[in-house]
């Protein structure tokens, strides 16, 4: 057996290893991992029985993982080794089927009880797997679902007994080559959503094709989405004419477009994957701009052309933001159209490559401008939509949808900042309240809010309808007359608590706003 343990911190990985009775548990063979990418990694490569993970983990974290496992690799058993005793983690990892929750620093005796009830729970969940295959059952499972799922596990270079592949319906041979068909968003939507209905009836047409010439099958690979692989084992002079034929059959049966890609010739069965890489390669760097009746790339004999980046446009799209109008962006805009398609060549990748940096560029600069964002983070079905029924990309369409999106972030830009100034402005008001008694400076004030004076003149005005000064005086005028009703208080007590050192200057300016002198309104007041 063996066993893997997935930890960020290497000490408590070694503590592990070294606290575990694994021969007495017999496993064999124990392997690390720094996080949940690389553990994934091991795990399709070496299969262990027995996974302990970490909780809180860099790239990929736990819950995450547990999550992968109970999809890829249920039979394995999971055991969660983290210091956060939190309710939260421990029912997430219940949820995802791990047998136990063990809290750091972990004590020797708990993990080896735990492991050795793990590995007799595997053990004994293993027998009844394999007590349940018989020719009888194998024939049952022999359903779509099934017979992709297995092929898919072939193509992984998963073991798979030989007396199993006729029943499969993939033939022995001397060499292989596959091909990658793509089902793509606009294929889904003419089934109406129903995925599995659209594989269903493209793989029904792809076989039956197949099964006329017995030199090949089709199958929907179930580690990327939006993909069927067919594997040939004979007739290789006919792949392109039986393609083409199958191309053509789907685009006027159906009205849709599924691009199709041939990889290497092999000549083993583990190296199937190394041909639909191969075909993977070829189809993402067809030219998606190429007007053409039929979709069928064979074997590509030039070098696939560099990635161009996004971000080598990032200074000129940030003069263009900090303009605020949608038409500083032309030049940019066609700038990097026309960068992107030089001499009318697309690839399917740079679209893809283009897409995410533009995903990524959106959310930095909407952060920046602490501003909300809802942008979905599936590429390919957001560049899927501008595709039309022959495959072609619609490159017109696509630059109009993103002009659309920058002119809804520059509006909620100016609206943001349009709110981000009220508030300022309103902000200043209260803190002339809160210090009407002190000589404020309109210096001050900008220095306090980091903004110049002559905006804070003008952005004062236009909300109050009023200069800085004249407010402070109406704000220490209502004041005065508050503290005018207490006959206790004399005026040249009022005029210091308001912020004025002369009395004669206070009742001067009080007559001025009012009409009449402090003590004429006193009087007036005390008569009422």
């Amino acid at each position: 057996m063996k066993a893997l343990i997935v930890d960020d911190e290497k000490h408590v990985r070694e503590g592990i290893r070294l606290l575990g009775e694994w021969e007495e548990n017999g496993i064999c063979e124990i392997y690390e991992a720094g996080n949940g990418e690389e553990a994934i990694l091991l795990i399709e490569k070496f299969k262990p029985e027995i996974i302990f993970s970490d909780m809180k983990m860099p790239k990929m974290d736990g819950t995450q993982l547990l999550e992968w496992i109970k999809e890829h690799r249920p039979n394995s058993k999971t055991i969660v080794v983290t210091g956060y005793d939190d309710y939260q983690y421990m029912r997430k990892a219940i949820h995802f089927g791990s047998s136990d929750y063990l809290l750091k620093p972990v004590d020797p005796s708990i993990l080896n009880t735990t492991l050795e009830k793990v590995v007799k729970d595997w053990k004994m969940e293993e027998e009844e797997r394999n007590s349940k295959v018989s020719s009888t059952q194998l024939i049952n499972e022999m359903k779509p679902v099934y017979r992709d799922r297995k092929l898919t596990q072939l193509m992984n270079s998963d073991f798979i007994k030989e007396d199993a592949y006729e029943e499969f319906g993939l033939h022995l041979s001397q060499n292989y080559t596959v091909v990658l068909v793509r089902v793509g968003g606009k294929t889904i939507e003419k089934f109406q959503g129903d995925r599995d209905l659209a594989y269903f009836t493209v793989l029904n047409i792809i076989n039956e094709i197949l099964l006329e010439n017995e030199c090949g099958i089709g199958f929907r690979y179930l580690s990327n989405k939006g993909e069927i692989v067919i594997i040939f084992w004979d007739k290789f002079t006919q792949i392109e004419t039986l393609l083409v034929q199958i191309y053509i059959t789907l685009k006027n049966g159906l009205g849709i477009s599924c691009p199709i890609a041939v990889g290497i010739q092999v000549n083993n069965r583990s190296m199937l994957i190394d041909s639909y890489e191969h075909a993977k390669k070829v189809l993402l760097n067809s030219n998606i701009l190429d007007v053409k009746e039929r979709r069928v790339y064979m074997l590509e004999t030039q070098p696939s052309p560099a990635l161009r980046s996004l971000m080598a446009y990032s200074s000129s799209i940030e003069l263009a933001i900090q303009a605020g109008e949608i038409e500083a962006f032309g030049d940019v805009i066609q700038q990097i159209i026309g960068d992107f398609t030089k001499d009318g060549y697309l690839s399917f990748q740079q679209l893809l490559h283009f897409e995410n940096e533009y995903l990524v560029i959106s959310r930095r600069w909407y952060k920046n401008y602490n501003i909300s964002i809802e942008i979905s983070d599936q590429i390919e079905k957001r560049v899927d939509i501008f595709f039309n029924q022959d495959g072609t990309f619609q490159l017109e369409e696509f630059e109009e949808r993103i002009k659309r999106e920058i002119v809804v972030f520059l509006k909620k830009v100016k609206r943001s900042s349009i709110q981000k100034n009220t508030n300022i402005i309103y902000n200043i008001e209260k803190y002339l309240q809160a210090n009407f008694d002190r000589d404020v400076k309109l210096q001050e004030i900008s220095e306090q809010f980091y903004i110049s004076r002559e905006y804070i003149s003008r952005k004062f005005k236009q909300e109050f309808q009023v200069n800085i000064s004249d407010y402070l005086i109406s704000i220490r005028m209502k004041k005065a007359k508050s503290l005018l009703k207490n006959s206790q208080l004399r005026i040249y007590e009022i005029a210091t608590m308001i912020g004025y050192q002369d009395d004669k200057y206070f009742r001067k300016v009080f007559k001025k706003v009012e009409g009449i002198t402090p003590n004429e309104y006193r009087a007036e007041y005390v008569n009422k």
